[in-house]
Order: C-alpha cells, then sequence, then structure tokens
C-alpha cells in the first residue's frame, strides 16, 4: 500500500512537471507568432518569406520528434527531456542578436528543437498511469500547448515595452529555469525502459501501417491546424481588423487558450466514450467552423426595383473570435482523442508511434503557414487560409467515414449521442 502511494505521488508529480516544461517549451515554439510581426516590418518580408519565418522552427520541432520518441523508449524521458531544454537555452538567447533573414531562419531552426518535446513527455507520462488513465494522463500532459496562449500574453507585454529583442532574453530565462525545477521534481523507473534496436528509417516503416498513417492525417488538422492558426492568428487581426498587436494578441489567445487548457477534457472524454466518437465529432465541428471563416468579406449590387442596393457579407471581429473558440476546442478535444488511438492501439511502442504521428501533426504545422502566405500573397484574400485548413479536413472526414464510420453505430437512433466504450 505504501509502495502505491508513493508510485502515485511520484507519478503525479512527474505529470505536473513535465506539463510544466511542455507549456514553456511551445510558448518558446510559438514565438514568432508575435514577434515574427515587427520583424516582418523590420526586414519588409511579403507573407509568403513572413509564413517560412513563422514556421522554420516547427519544422526542427517537428523533425526531431521520431528519434526523440526512440530515445525516450530507450532511455528514459527524464534525461531525454532534461538535455532537450539545456540545448535550446543557447539558441533562444542568440535569437535577440539576429540582425538578417537568414539569421533568424538559421536560429530558428535550433530555437525549433523545444517543439519536440510533446514526443518525450507523451511516453513519459503515460508509463506513470494505468492504461485506463492514460488517456486523462496524456491530455493533462497536452494542456501545454496554452503555451500558445501563454506566449500571446505575455510577449506583446515585453515587445511593447522594451522591444521585440527583450523577448528571446526572457523567454530563455525562463526556459533555464524550468529546466532546473523540471529536474528537480521528475523520477526515472527502469522498469518503463523499452529496449529498442530499430534504427530511424526502420521505424518509419510503421507508416506502411495504414491505422497510423490514418491518424497523422487527423493529427495534421487538429495539431498542424492548431499550430500554424497559432502563428498566423496575431498577424491576421491586425491585418484584417486593423487592431493594435496588443489586443490582437489577446484575442488570438481566444483561440490558442482553450485550444491548449482543455486538452486534458478530451482526454477525460476520450477515456470514457473512446477515441472514435470523440475524434468523429470534432471533425464534423472543424468542419462548420472553416466554411465559415472561409467566407471572404463581400459586398455585392442586387438590383431591385427602386434600383441597385448593395449588401456587405462578412465576419466582424466578435463572430470571428467567437468561431476560433469553438474551433480551438474542438481542436483541443481532437489532439487529446488521437492519442487515445495511439494508447489504444499501440501501447508497447507508444514512444515511437506517438513520435511519427507527432511528426505528422508538426509538418502540417511547417507545411500550413507557408501555404497561407503563399495563398494570400497569390488570391489578396486572408480567409484563403481557412479555405485551405477546410479542404483538409473534408479529407480527414471521408477517410474516417469509410474506415470506420460505416462500421459502427455512429448514426441512426443514437445519432448525436456519444456512446461509452464497453
Amino acid at each position: 500500500m505504501t509502495t502505491e502511494i508513493k508510485d502515485s505521488k511520484r507519478a503525479w508529480s512527474v505529470l505536473i512537471v513535465s506539463t510544466l516544461a511542455f507549456t514553456v517549451c511551445f510558448m518558446v515554439w510559438m514565438m514568432f507568432g508575435v514577434i515574427g510581426i515587427p520583424i516582418k516590418k523590420m526586414l519588409n518580408l511579403n507573407s509568403t518569406q513572413f509564413g517560412l519565418l513563422t514556421a522554420m522552427p516547427v519544422l526542427t520541432g517537428s523533425l526531431i520528434r521520431v528519434p526523440l520518441g526512440i530515445w525516450t523508449d530507450r532511455f528514459g524521458g527524464r534525461i531525454v527531456m532534461a538535455t532537450l531544454m539545456a540545448i535550446t537555452v543557447p539558441a533562444i538567447w542568440m535569437m535577440g542578436y539576429a540582425t538578417e533573414y537568414w539569421h533568424f531562419l538559421t536560429i530558428g531552426l535550433f530555437v525549433g528543437l523545444a517543439g519536440g518535446s510533446f514526443s518525450v513527455g507523451t511516453p513519459y507520462v503515460a508509463r506513470w498511469f494505468p492504461r485506463n488513465k492514460q488517456g486523462t494522463a496524456m491530455g493533462i500532459y497536452g494542456a501545454g500547448n496554452s503555451g500558445s496562449a501563454v506566449n500571446k500574453f505575455l510577449a506583446p507585454v515585453l515587445l511593447v515595452a522594451f522591444g521585440w529583442t527583450m523577448v528571446p532574453h526572457v523567454y530563455a530565462a525562463i526556459m533555464l529555469g524550468t529546466l532546473v525545477l523540471f529536474w528537480t521534481f521528475s523520477y526515472s523507473d527502469p522498469t518503463h525502459l523499452v529496449p529498442h534496436t530499430l534504427t530511424f528509417r526502420d521505424q518509419l516503416k510503421a507508416l506502411k501501417d495504414p491505422k497510423v498513417v490514418k491518424y497523422c492525417q487527423y493529427y495534421s488538422i487538429v495539431f498542424g491546424g492548431y499550430v500554424a492558426l497559432a502563428l498566423w492568428m496575431v498577424q491576421y487581426y491586425v491585418g484584417e481588423f486593423g487592431l493594435d498587436i496588443r489586443v490582437a494578441a489577446l484575442l488570438a489567445a481566444c483561440f490558442s487558450l482553450p485550444g491548449g487548457v482543455l486538452r486534458a477534457f478530451g482526454g477525460i472524454l476520450s477515456d470514457k466514450y473512446g477515441a472514435h466518437s470523440v475524434t468523429w465529432w470534432v471533425l464534423w465541428v472543424s468542419w462548420v467552423c472553416l466554411f465559415l471563416l472561409s467566407y471572404p468579406q463581400t459586398d455585392f449590387t442586387v438590383m431591385t426595383v427602386t434600383g441597385p442596393t448593395t449588401f456587405h457579407i462578412g465576419l466582424n471581429v466578435y463572430l470571428f473570435t467567437a468561431l476560433m473558440f469553438i474551433l480551438g476546442i474542438a481542436f483541443a478535444f481532437g489532439k487529446a482523442s488521437v492519442f487515445k488511438y495511439i494508447s489504444d492501439d499501440y501501447s508497447q511502442n507508444i514512444g515511437a508511434i506517438s513520435g511519427i504521428v507527432g511528426l505528422a501533426g508538426g509538418l502540417g504545422g511547417f507545411v500550413l503557414p507557408i501555404l497561407f502566405g503563399a495563398l494570400m500573397d497569390l488570391t489578396g484574400i486572408r480567409s484563403s487560409a481557412f479555405m485551405l485548413m477546410y479542404g483538409v479536413v473534408w479529407v480527414s472526414l471521408i477517410w474516417m467515414y469509410w474506415t470506420e464510420v460505416r462500421s459502427r453505430q455512429v448514426m441512426g437512433k443514437n445519432d448525436g449521442v456519444l456512446q461509452p466504450q464497453q
């Protein structure tokens, strides 16, 4: 009994400090979403260049996820997470001294390593809890995505008060302090280690599994889309509605905050009702929100009996923010439900599979901001970003229908009701 209590205390201590570490790592990972705006003005960047700037940290944070998942299985999450955080501190600090576009791109690659922390913490935390609680535990850990919202609260204040160069210096100090806390209050358990002789290339062979590919597709929208929009929304508010950067960041947090914090609740729902049911409804809610968000500001004239009458159709800032808030909630639930799929189907190599799925989601977060910028430069329509994501959700919905829904009673007499797993 005493051993069980001790193990429970250690499990919750690991979960708390790991969630804190992931929150800080995610805050750093999303840094360009705010400081990129004055940098864009300073360097006179177009939208495509801005998209590449914001996406560069996401690239390395994505590519490193698979090896980090393998190393976590082999060496343990405590040492891997601590090492990862320590490596990023100098890169974050150096960001404040960058002056050229290539400086930011290069340093951004090293700063982006912080984004790989998710593939470390997921298997590290999950193995401290029984299987029926893993969805909840991973959901709580995943709430560290709220670091994106923390960035939107903290960075604008530092930027306005001291200039953008102060932001990376403060973030480097926060990362160093968090590293000390993590190492002090985390633990290692040799029984959690999973010996692997597989190479990176061998591990990627898991992509031959259709289920893994499908989970990658789901995660590319609920996580990749979340990351892309978290990076894009501040400048969207500034350009579309003409808001001050502080107000824009605050409103953008209405998407980022629920998209991170409520992931824990998504984990609870996934444990209770199953990953399939939660993901199905997440995709439909996302589909509706993105359809409405896609519609551009439009003026059209109708010839009436009294002469021409002009009408305006478009979202104002209040309706736009409300839809983004709902979309953030849906993405939060979806991020948790996808990893519930993984813990159910791949409990023996959860680290490696979560790394592959996390890689796909991260690459979505890398590619989408670049495409957002390219589409805006090409069409001149800001809402084209949501048009693109609307199409991606369509792909996920169709895929899920043909592979899962047809074999389950999701629609019918229990239509719209989530049924607990037996």
